[in-house]
């Protein structure tokens, strides 16, 4: 055995020395006893609990499920005049810093597209068809800005321009400024070409007519399926919850309501919001507990194609509307419309 070694063996005696034998012996029967004292006051304690007795609930809420079946917007919104006056100002922008038209590269010398070409240019100086009369390069290139009231921003004029510019050539016998010469009063002509289909107009017949029962109006807008129950009260297509999920009871109630006249998709399996109402007075139910109210948990559900028919419904359903939200917020009461506005969107 090494210095070492024998200098921990005395360390250890030492040690172990502290303590006489009679105290480890009453230490640990101390810690006994407190350890056979505690088990048994749990066991008493969890004796002297009462058993717990399982009632039915007295009161409950009616549970229904709500389609918010909407068709979402078929054009783009119009522009702020801030927005269409920026747009052409960039456009405008991109003349003055693009490499200038290589026209001989697009049309051959002394050919008809060389020499309609030469009349356009001659009235609107520019290649571009719809930032009006403007140069990009030149001692009035940075004169880019439109004046007050001017109408080279507004969508209609650009595309009435676009159709001018495809059904019809440029005015012969016209200077660079766009006047007429004086000496040939009559040389002004004009080639026409085949008729240009023109775009569809933003405004359709449904707007014009005010019809609430037509998916073709108000096509900047998200419009929602609002239906009229028997009490003459205008809702969201809903029904009580039977013993089935949320989805399954938006398609049921869709077909029930709305008939199957149309090709709808629900989205997702989670509901989008809910609504509360509270009875005056309790209803007795068959099942014997008092029912206090209602909760009406909505579905989100999108219409690809078709129409709502109410023939045949099995609500009594007596009426619908295709909606806008602040349509919506005049048809419904004010409580009801609190609870789903934060759902419907404002476009």
């Amino acid at each position: 055995m090494n210095v070492g070694q024998q200098t921990t063996r005395r360390l250890a005696l030492r040690a172990g020395r502290s303590v006489c034998r009679s105290c480890k012996d009453t230490i640990s029967r101390n810690y006994a006893s407190a350890t056979a004292a505690a088990v048994q006051s749990d066991d008493q304690i969890a004796q002297h609990v009462p058993p717990v007795a399982q009632t039915a609930p007295q009161t409950s809420y009616r549970i229904n499920a709500g389609v918010v079946l909407s068709r979402p917007p078929q054009l783009t919104r119009d522009l702020h005049p801030f927005e269409a006056a920026y747009f052409l100002y960039q456009r405008r922008l991109n003349e003055r810093t693009a490499l200038p038209f290589t026209r001989y590269f697009y049309y051959k010398k002394r050919t008809p597209a060389d020499i309609e070409w030469k009349r356009k240019i001659k009235q609107r100086l520019t290649p571009a068809r719809d930032i009006g009369r403007y140069k990009g390069y030149g001692d009035e290139a940075w004169n880019d800005e439109l004046l007050v009231g001017a109408k080279e921003s507004d969508v209609e004029w650009q595309v009435e321009q676009l159709l001018e510019d495809a059904e019809q050539t440029g005015a012969e016998n016209q200077t660079e400024e766009g006047n007429e010469e004086p000496t040939v009063a009559s040389a002004r002509k004009k080639v026409a070409h085949e008729p240009v289909e023109r775009p569809m107009p933003r405004t359709t017949e449904a707007d014009l007519k005010n019809d609430v029962k037509s998916l073709n109006r108000l096509l900047q807008r998200t419009l929602y399926l609002l239906v009229k129950d028997k009490e003459g009260n205008w809702t969201f297509p809903q029904a009580t919850l039977e013993k089935e999920t949320l989805h399954a009871a938006a398609l049921r109630i869709l077909d029930q309501s709305a008939g199957v006249n149309m090709n709808t998709w629900v989205v997702g399996n989670v509901p989008i919001g809910h609504y509360k109402k509270d009875y005056h007075e309790p209803l007795t139910t068959s099942s014997g507990l008092n029912e206090v109210g209602l909760k009406t948990f909505f579905m989100k559900a999108r219409i690809m194609a078709g129409q709502a028919n109410l023939k045949d419904n099995k609500f009594g359903l007596t009426d619908f509307k295709w909606l806008a939200k602040e349509e919506i917020h005049k048809e419904v009461p004010w409580e009801y419309f609190r609870s789903i506005r934060n759902m419907l969107a404002d476009r």
